[in-house]
């Protein structure tokens, strides 16, 4: 039996190997070249970052099992139905990549212009320098903050996307919106200084919607919600230049600095892109999740159950996959609509049964308790199923490839949004002036496709799991304190006595690259059983929900003595959902309330807390994770940044960011090992503050390599 194993862990004859930057990396290391050996990327200190040495990896030529491609039951099950039927996965395509560009993955690549494509050699061999005269440095860290840009493009369009509906609503032109959380549209019109006294709500939201519009092309001045963040912190912004202006500003100022011939400069380059992910995280994905609040109602815990087992075989199968929570909303109505419900009977089927991919799957879970039927990596696998009658999909992380799989079953694949269209798939664009029409129109087609399933090839897995998610910034205050006592008081008390050692927050993607869900399950498990407890966003959220995380009952397996006692009183799983990837901002506000409750420092930088994605891909998470190390949270990735070829940035990165913004990155592809990095950094936290010593000890462990 093979071991789980991470993007570069092979550690048993015959493991499929992880190649590409892997073996450039390894060369070097052979040949003794100074970029690499300094950068080597020690596991120490001063410099958080971990490559394997060549004795570690195998040679590649074996195919990966179903049970090293994901841990998940019922995700095994369907690789192997979808091998015997002839369908190709992430996992065959990746495999049949390998290798991959090492020269991409060492950041050493560029094609900004047409002087190239331009590539370092990184064995100091062939050329040092493109056509212009860039070096490593400036390549890789051009290409690194055109991600940042990327990602927070994403987040922030969302949230632009939101306040288009809210603006849209108040006025009277949308069909299947109102204000759900009338009491959160007051308190940030008072936040955004705006007269709430004696007006109507739609007004007050009106105003709302243009004011959170603005920030998006305004050119002077801070944004709005990054006066949430402690004083000391909006101090230290101002002083390295990295306060956000505007949320497109700074997103195309990335696009100007890094075309050809303008910023050559590794660390100044790297400044600018941590404006940028601010920009993203104090404002765009900010504002799409406390409008989406506004719109469709805050979360509150909400019990609710998750994996493809959540399909029917009885019932109309409507899959929504994406990220944005206005269709999908509206879907949640349009399927409980009686006079489809009937239709649905009348041609075969017990009802209409609603799940989710992705991100909009954790948008109408914590909401209205719609079940998830899985994360990223399981899109085509769900319908491998044979019983997905119809997928709908907006925009982000929606694999093209949905298209081709869709083909080989009776699936109807519907494309919404004007800014992403896919090959072979029906598109009907959905406008939310229209929006509960469309909804109720595609619920239709899902129910009339029912009646081309074919039976025989319906295989949905049995696994499923109960889950508890929707907790929130403001849910916290009362789930400590209580409805007439809501306060952050008793979290404080618990990390200054040392009952819970602290926080961390696990978000982001899935990645072939390292075994499905294994990275976030894993990390999970090592914290809680060291009395950490743990926040958890998007797909991270939902690999742990199906791994038990997300029970309350999970803290009596899993979870320290400390962290057990403060989940049996309150009631709460270890592990607490906060939503999608925007919801990254709960985190945020969350932290700040801490800081604000006092006893824990005066910044975030301070808190004895880390942040990790140790299965990211997307350029949305290198967004978010830049956004979290410039408020200060020590951050640590499952696959580094492709930046390994140039000594000078991954230097910044992992060790000289902390003198400039209070934290910085690590790359550690083994969870456990990562885990223990945030431990460590937290247990120095803790140290700095002078807190009481933790009260039990006798789970925590070393681990090989971690001290």
């Amino acid at each position: 039996m093979r071991e789980r194993r991470g993007r570069e862990t092979v550690s048993a004859p015959g493991k499929h190997s992880r190649v590409g930057a892997t073996l450039v990396v390894a060369r070097l290391m052979e040949a003794n070249v100074p970029i690499y050996r300094e950068a080597q990327v020690r596991q120490d200190s001063e410099s958080r970052c971990r490559c394997r040495t060549p004795s570690e990896l195998i040679h590649i030529g074996d195919k990966m099992r179903e049970e090293e491609k994901s841990i998940d039951k019922a995700s095994q099950e369907l690789l192997r139905i979808a091998e015997k039927e002839g369908i190709n996965t992430a996992w065959d395509r990746y495999e049949a990549m390998v290798p991959q560009c090492g020269f991409g993955e060492l950041g050493l690549c560029c094609r900004n212009c047409l002087l190239g494509p331009c590539r370092i050699d990184p064995f100091e061999e062939g050329p040092q320098k493109g056509v212009c005269g860039a070096t490593s440095e400036i390549i890789a860290a051009r290409n690194l903050t055109r991600m940042i840009a990327a990602g927070a493009s994403a987040h922030s369009d969302h949230g632009r996307d939101i306040a288009h509906t809210l603006l849209l609503t108040a006025l009277g032109k949308t069909k299947g919106y109102g204000i759900k959380d009338e009491e959160k549209l007051l308190s940030l019109a008072d936040e955004l200084g705006i007269r709430t006294n004696g007006r109507d709500k739609k007004e007050i939201a009106r105003e709302v919607a243009e004011k959170v519009f603005s920030e998006f092309g305004q050119q002077h001045g801070e944004l709005q919600f990054s006066l949430r963040a402690p004083d000391k912190r909006q101090a230290l912004w101002r002083k390295r230049g990295i306060m956000p202006r505007g949320i497109d500003r700074e997103i195309v100022e990335v696009m100007h600095r890094t075309s050809i011939g303008v910023d050559n400069d590794c660390e100044n380059l790297i400044t600018h892109g941590m404006r940028t992910a601010l920009g993203d995280g104090w404002g765009g994905s900010m504002i799409a999740t406390e409008l989406s609040d506004v719109l469709f109602g805050t979360p509150r815990p909400i019990r609710a159950k998750v994996n493809l087992g959540v399909l029917k075989e009885d019932e109309v199968n409507l899959v929504v996959h994406g990220h944005e929570p206005t269709l999908s909303d509206v879907i949640v109505t349009a399927s409980q609509d009686p006079e489809l419900i009937e239709l649905a009977r009348k041609n075969g089927a017990k009802g209409v049964n609603l799940a989710g991919i992705c991100c909009t799957a954790n948008e109408i879970l914590m909401r209205h308790g719609i079940p998830i039927a899985g994360n990223f990596l399981q899109q085509e696998l769900a319908i491998a199923t044979g019983a997905v009658d119809l997928m709908l999909v907006d925009v982000q992380c929606i694999m093209p490839a949905l298209s081709t799989v869709a083909k080989c079953f009776h699936t109807k694949l519907v494309s919404t949004s004007p800014k992403a269209k896919f090959p072979e798939t029906e598109h009907v664009e959905f406008k939310e002036e229209e929006a509960l029409p469309i909804a109720k129109k595609i619920v239709r087609m899902a129910v009339e496709n029912f009646k081309n399933r074919v039976k025989e090839k319906v295989n949905i897995p049995k696994e499923k799991m109960d889950l508890v998610a929707g907790f929130t910034a403001e849910s916290v205050f009362k789930f400590l304190g209580g409805k007439y006592r809501a306060t952050y008081r008793p979290l404080n008390d618990a990390i200054i006595n040392g009952r819970l050692r602290g926080a961390a927050g696990i978000v982001g993607c899935n990645n072939p690259k390292i075994t499905h869900d294994w990275g976030h399950i894993e990390m999970a498990k090592e914290l809680i059983k060291n009395d950490v407890l743990v926040v958890v966003t998007g797909c991270s959220a939902i690999a742990n929900a199906k791994a038990g995380l997300l029970k309350p009952e999970a803290a009596f397996q899993y979870a320290g003595k400390g962290l057990k006692e403060i989940c049996e009183a309150v009631g709460v799983p270890p592990v607490l959902h906060v939503g999608s990837c925007v919801d990254n901002s709960r985190i945020l506000i969350t932290l700040c309330n801490v800081v604000a409750e006092g006893g824990l420092g005066d910044d975030i930088s301070e808190l004895p807390v880390a942040g990790a994605a140790p299965e990211w891909m997307s350029e949305k998470a290198v967004a978010i994770a830049f956004y979290f190390v410039a408020s200060g949270v020590f951050t640590v990735l499952g696959n580094p940044f492709p930046i390994l070829g140039s000594r000078e940035l991954t230097d910044l990165l992992t060790r000289r960011l902390k003198d400039t913004v209070g934290a910085s990155f690590a790359f550690e592809s083994d969870p456990i090992k990562a885990a223990h990095l945030m431990i460590d950094h937290i247990n120095e936290k803790r140290e700095s503050l002078k807190l009481k010593p933790i009260m039990y000890k006798e789970r925590e462990k070393v681990v090989f390599g971690v001290e």
